[in-house]
């Protein structure tokens, strides 16, 4: 395991703290998320019980959260489609709205060309022609949408969370 400043990193917003062993936790369920929580323990010198009421601590503070991640395409999602997005007024409605929409993975705020940045996952071409023409770009707000589609995922990992 790489060294690491055993100081507590604060997130973004004044996000919960979080220290060393926590953060090495972290990085044992990001290896592996089924990994038994003796096993983690011996790894950073923790008992079980130890182990797991600190994971339960980062999962009831919204730290991380432990899901199966699946490829779109063996599970029937046959597009992906990034869209900008481009808001007159308020982005808080907006991307609220999109939050609520389950074809949305990922909802972001940006500076730059675009208000916001939408992942899109759909069944098929009609599916994200509906989202995008229907759905979308009849929110109120809403002034101009560019979409991104996807043609081959080479890389996406959820490995980021301890650098």
């Amino acid at each position: 395991m790489a060294s690491r400043s055993t100081e507590p990193r604060t997130g973004i917003g004044s996000s919960p703290t979080i220290d060393a062993v926590s953060l090495a936790i972290i990085e044992q369920l990001q290896e592996d998320g089924r990994r038994p929580y003796a096993a983690i323990g011996k790894a950073v010198g923790l008992s079980e019980a130890a182990v797991r009421q600190r994971v339960q601590k980062l999962l009831d503070q919204g730290v991380m959260q432990i899901v199966a991640v699946t490829d779109p395409l063996t599970v029937g999602f046959r597009r992906q489609a990034m869209v900008g997005i481009n808001v007159e007024g308020d982005l808080d409605p907006v991307a609220e709205a999109l939050t609520a929409m389950a074809e949305c993975e990922y909802v972001v705020m940006t500076a730059g060309s675009f208000d916001l940045m939408v992942e899109v996952v759909c069944e098929d071409d009609d599916h994200l022609l509906d989202v995008i023409n229907k759905r979308i770009r009849t929110l109120p707000g809403v002034r101009s949408t560019e979409s991104f589609v996807y043609l081959k995922l080479k890389k996406q990992t959820y490995m980021w969370g301890t650098r």
